[in-house]
């Protein structure tokens, strides 16, 4: 099996990274971490990623003076150093520009803490305590020109209690998000996915209608 280059792309610590590269140490997982790259020298993923004995490198934003395209022209280019096919942003804080999102397109997935397109943006957790929903959860999706926005690829939910904090039901969502990463990284890397429009058909076969994770 051919397995396909992935590049993981960080700012902070890579909590959804870990659960990527867990997932990857199966032989039969369709993604190989070949890559973990971060805008920030002093990111915490980096050191975890080296551990795992996988390549980094550190394209730092500012030393590009605002030149958000000059930024991601070079992320472009050291992903195609490294023969990089798919990649996963996690937790990856730049607002990106048409440039790297063309150039990725459908080759590029992000992952989101709320059920999109609902509580696009930060603060998802106090929005949906606020707003009074009653399911919250994560959403990976294939990365388009719009924030939080592109075609969505699977998403995973969990109950908002009457007694929940922001920083409860945050760690719940969390736990859905590193179930729902590794799973859509595999439907992608396994060719099962195809984009129509804005909807994302194919995927793991039979569904459980029961579940709360789907698909």
């Amino acid at each position: 099996m051919s397995r396909k280059r992935t590049a993981i792309l960080i700012s902070g610590r890579g909590s959804n990274m870990g659960a990527l590269i867990s997932a990857s140490m199966a032989p039969s997982y369709p993604a190989e971490i070949a890559l973990v790259l971060s805008n920030r020298p002093d990111a915490k993923g980096l050191e975890r990623a080296e551990e795992f004995g996988i390549a980094t490198a550190v394209v730092d934003h500012k030393e590009f003076s605002g030149d958000r395209e000059a930024f991601e022209r070079q992320v472009d280019a050291v992903l195609k150093d490294h023969r990089i096919e798919l990649v996963a942003l996690a937790g990856f804080m730049r607002i990106l520009t048409p440039y790297l999102v063309n150039a990725w397109t459908n080759r590029m997935i992000n992952i989101h803490p709320a059920l999109l397109p609902s509580f696009k943006g930060l603060a998802t957790h106090e929005r949906a305590i606020e707003e009074g929903v009653k399911l919250h959860g994560a959403t990976v999706h294939y990365v388009s020109a719009e924030m939080d926005d592109g075609p969505i690829i699977i998403q995973g939910a969990v109950p908002v209690l009457d007694n929940d904090t922001p920083d409860t039901l945050a760690s719940r969502v969390l736990q859905v998000e590193h179930q729902i990463y590794p799973k859509a990284l595999e439907l992608v890397a396994s060719g099962k996915t195809r984009v129509s429009g804005t909807r994302v058909t194919g995927g793991a076969g039979q569904h459980d209608t029961a579940s709360l994770v789907w698909p």
